[in-house]
């Protein structure tokens, strides 16, 4: 970044924000490291052009070039998910939930989605967001005793409401999820079937995960997460919903897409598609659940008691060393002053404010990134359950700080450099 020192403001804090992420535990289940090739490709002359458009249907010359990046893009996506179609081009998970919703519903039809403070994201129907504002959402929840969901009950839901789509695909929810059947009861409606992998995208393209293709009718995806590629997303679909899908990302919520990012996707999916992906993403689930393992066993108390993801939510209103409802984000704060990372979330039927919940949400896939396994999973286990336990300890804090760093330190994010 030599040129950049021409900047000092800027170039001083990446710098720090550098040394943030090289000596502190990144655990927020939406975060990852991509490779180098991925932060090159995103940096490239690529970000300089105008495509607006598809590929071969450009509204500005000069695209011979951006075409094949974008075509591509394409084929290694449709490769990657095993899918009939697919729209590189939208620029994050939210915009492209937007697109699908845009192509497929009129405003103000019905979709069933999971409830936010269950699970689900704002864009599956919060109030605050134009998804609850523009249609009408019907929710399902999780079983208050074994924190689930109930497919039984979601298909009565369906039969009763006879919504024009069901989505399934979760951002806290740390059980594996029945594609298979979402789509079952889909069809059993005469609905659509949609499904936000966005969380567990890397996961299914590891076999450590059930996919939700070919059967599913569109599906969309960030790709940084357990992707590990550049901030963006994709879109997928049957081929004949292509079209609509399509003509909503552009001309319908875009102008001219960013074909660095987009290039920054094929690299990523190339990745993906390398068996040693395979190891990593299966990896990441067997660091969670040793974490979990660990979590509970030092009387932390899990929603649903475990997990097949990536994610962990812990559950700080029935850990008996809290045992309040709201602690969630003082506990976050805590950690971090502990180089642990992590993010303060809603649980299951949380009785305090989406300001002050009573959840912790954790992932294990920068961690596994980190070339971190099961023995470190036991360590860091151990370091935030000590925190939890003995919150006010601030002298702890700074104890398991310095191990944090010891710990960082073998193992760096990026090698060799």
């Amino acid at each position: 970044m030599e040129n950049l020192k021409e900047h000092p403001e800027i170039y001083s804090l990446i710098k720090k924000e550098e040394e943030r992420q090289e000596t502190t535990l990144c655990m927020i289940p939406s975060e990852n490291y991509c490779s180098k090739a991925v932060k090159e490709a995103t940096a490239s002359v690529l970000m300089n052009k105008y495509a607006e458009g598809y590929p071969k249907k450009r509204y500005y010359q000069g695209n011979v070039f951006i075409d094949d990046v974008e075509l591509i893009t394409i084929e290694k996506a449709k490769k990657l998910f095993n899918a009939e179609h697919a729209n590189v081009q939208s620029l994050s998970g939210s915009p492209a939930n937007m697109a699908v919703y845009f192509a497929l519903l009129n405003l103000n039809d019905k979709v069933l989605a999971m409830n936010l403070s269950h699970g689900g994201h704002l864009t599956h129907g919060s109030k605050v967001n134009f998804s609850g504002k523009l249609y009408n959402f019907i929710e399902y929840e999780v079983e208050k005793e074994t924190e689930v969901i109930d497919m039984d009950k979601i298909r009565k839901i369906a039969e009763l409401e006879k919504p024009k789509l069901i989505l399934s695909g979760f951002t806290a929810y740390p059980r594996k999820i029945d594609f298979k059947e979402f789509d079952d009861i889909a069809k059993s409606v005469n609905a659509i079937s949609m499904a936000d992998i966005s969380h567990i995208a890397g996961l299914i393209v590891s076999e450590a995960h059930p996919s939700p293709l070919p059967f599913t009718d569109v599906i969309t995806t960030t790709t940084h997460k357990t992707l590990r590629g550049p901030r963006g997303a994709i879109i997928l679909c049957k081929e004949k919903f292509a079209k609509d899908i399509d003509k909503a990302v552009f001309p319908g919520l875009q102008g001219g897409p960013h074909e660095n990012i987009i290039a920054a996707k094929a690299v990523c999916f190339e990745e993906a598609l390398k068996p040693e992906f395979k190891d990593y993403g299966k990896q990441i689930v067997k660091n969670a659940k040793a974490l979990a393992e660990t979590l509970m066993s030092e009387n932390i108390k899990l929603v649903s008691n475990g997990t097949d993801t990536h994610l962990i939510l812990i559950d700080l209103i029935r850990t008996k060393s809290i045992g309040k409802e709201g602690f969630g984000k003082d506990v976050a704060v805590a950690l971090e002053e502990a180089g642990i990372v992590t993010n303060a979330n809603s649980i299951p039927f949380d009785t305090s404010t989406p300001f002050k919940p009573s959840g912790v949400r954790l992932g294990t896939s920068a961690l596994t990134t980190r070339a971190m396994k099961e023995n470190e999973m036991l360590e860091i286990g151990k370091y935030i359950a000590d925190i939890i336990n003995n919150l006010s300890d601030l002298e702890l804090r700074q104890k398991i700080r310095n191990k944090v760093l010891n710990l960082c330190q073998n193992f760096p994010i990026y090698k060799n450099d």
